[in-house]
């Protein structure tokens, strides 16, 4: 009973429903002029998406300090992973001055907005600058650009299969917007000073006929997560082609589009011809009893308008079975409680949108100021649980290279001081079927280095990436990685020839 009869004492997390505003675009200098048919078309929004800093400065006016373009000239320069482009979409999310999930004021130009954008959520993934890198340590040592080895065990050029029932099949490689934790940065985007990209090797024709083909003769797989890049960079018709012959498989059961661009670009989503086109894959689908859903990635609930709740809606209604959510837990963007809950009930009760993951951010070269240690992710989920229904509440996974997701709190072990987490798993990888120890075999993921106690800074000072062990285990990665490779060359040479 409570100590104060009538009153009921504070919880840690206190829910209200937000109606979602789209942010006044003509705010910023630039759009001052854009009318709301231009804002809703989608040739519009990727004909004026931000790709370097002088379009930036043309559209900020004279809001931003210069300091704020040099520190963005020298991260591109030093550090970025992922080339510049943001959608005029989630350009206008960033100091919204909406009064939504902000104090709905818009900052004086100069310092206050300069500050203020420094500060926002969107900005500090979608456009990193230098001074938001540890110079500590920028990357891990064992930081790597294909972290989880996807490429590893590729069956067929862009067809990862890690899973034993489950496939990623990349039909491309770019984006309508690029985001600068992309867990692909190897292969997606435009190259960059620190990253020059890999390609592809086969035509478009020529890649998905081989991973259609290797999905007829492995009956086992029943699940395929159709992603890239951004299938939104697909025209629909060759988009609808590859969908209705993966259709045709017997063995396929769920089929999941993955899109930023719901989020990034919905614009694309509410088109006409795309609305039509889900229609009818979504009817093939439902008539042969195979779940079609539609996977996007919000990190924050400042991203969420009612363009965007309206475009999840549309493919609800054009007969996709769900429209899920997979965020990435990101230091300085969504670590807290209430910025994950704010998310998640704004995605549940104003866009139909389910969440189902947060990813930790994956040890990508550069990203050691987004990571969060893996107890960090374990209060979080703790945090949130309760508040949500339970369809509807997010786990926090890690994604640990070798094995696949993991919820944080399946670790095996976990030395808390120099941060380093040994996970076990259940299945074989594509690459294993020879590995007799592939189950009783623990994988290593490692906390940032920043987040340690003293003692565990200092032994990483000490030993960094050549202590024995872990170098040993890194080795076996990187055998097995080569390994890999060179059957998926023959692979490729055999299909050429």
């Amino acid at each position: 009973m409570s100590a104060f009869p009538g009153t009921t004492p504070p919880q840690p997390y206190v829910y209200r429903r937000r109606e979602l505003v789209e942010p006044d675009w003509t705010r910023l200098p630039g759009w001052r002029d854009v009318t709301a048919e231009q804002w809703a078309s989608v040739q519009w929004q990727r004909a004026n998406c931000v790709k370097n800093v002088k379009q930036l400065r043309a559209l900020m006016g004279d809001l931003l300090e210069d300091r704020f373009y040099a520190d963005l000239e020298r991260d591109q320069a030093e550090r970025a992973t992922m080339s510049m482009l943001v959608t005029p979409q989630m350009m206008n999310t960033m100091v919204p001055a909406t009064g939504v999930f902000d104090d709905g004021v818009m900052p004086a130009a100069g310092a206050a907005f300069t500050e203020a954008f420094y500060a926002d959520p969107v900005r500090r993934y979608m456009l990193p600058v230098f001074s938001d890198r540890r110079t500590d340590w920028p990357s891990h040592p064992f930081a790597t650009r294909d972290s989880l080895h996807e490429q590893d065990m590729w069956v067929a050029e862009g067809l990862t299969h890690r899973y034993p029932t489950k496939v990623l099949a990349e039909l491309l490689p770019t984006c309508p917007q690029y985001c600068g934790h992309c867990t692909r940065m190897d292969l997606v985007g435009n190259s960059t000073p620190q990253v020059p990209k890999l390609k592809f090797g086969l035509k478009p024709v020529d890649r998905y006929e081989a991973m259609l083909e290797y999905l007829r003769g492995h009956p086992e797989v029943r699940d395929v997560v159709v992603s890239g890049g951004d299938v939104a960079n697909l025209p629909w018709k060759n988009l609808e082609s590859f969908l209705l012959r993966l259709l045709e498989v017997d063995n396929v059961r769920d089929i999941r589009l993955a899109t930023k661009a719901l989020m990034g670009l919905p614009q694309h989503w509410l088109a006409g011809d795309v609305v039509e086109g889900v229609a009818r894959v979504a009817q093939v689908a439902r008539a042969r009893g195979v779940n079609l859903a539609v996977h996007t990635h919000v990190n924050t609930a400042r991203s969420l308008t009612p363009a965007v709740a309206a475009a999840a809606r549309a493919m609800l209604d054009a007969g996709v079975r769900d429209v899920r959510n997979q965020g990435v837990l990101l230091r300085g963007v969504n670590d807290s409680t209430e910025a994950l809950l704010d998310l998640a009930f704004a995605l549940q009760d104003e866009a139909s949108i389910t969440p189902y993951y947060f990813y930790m951010c994956d040890m990508i070269p550069f990203s050691e100021h987004w990571r969060v240690s893996l107890a960090r992710a374990q209060q979080l989920q703790h945090s949130i649980m309760g508040y949500l229904p339970g369809f509807a509440t997010p786990r926090i996974v890690c994604d640990v290279p070798f094995v696949g997701k993991r919820w944080v709190h399946q670790v095996d072990t976990y030395d808390t001081e120099r941060g380093i987490s040994y996970w076990t798993k259940n299945y074989r990888t594509s690459i294993e079927s020879a590995d007799d120890e592939a189950l009783s075999r623990e994988y290593v993921y490692y906390d940032p280095i920043d987040t340690l106690p003293q003692a565990g800074q200092d032994w990483w000072r000490r030993h960094g990436a050549t202590d024995a062990a872990h170098a040993a285990a890194y080795a076996q990665a990187a055998a097995s990685r080569t390994a890999a490779a060179a059957q998926h060359e023959e692979h490729v040479a055999a299909e050429q020839a």
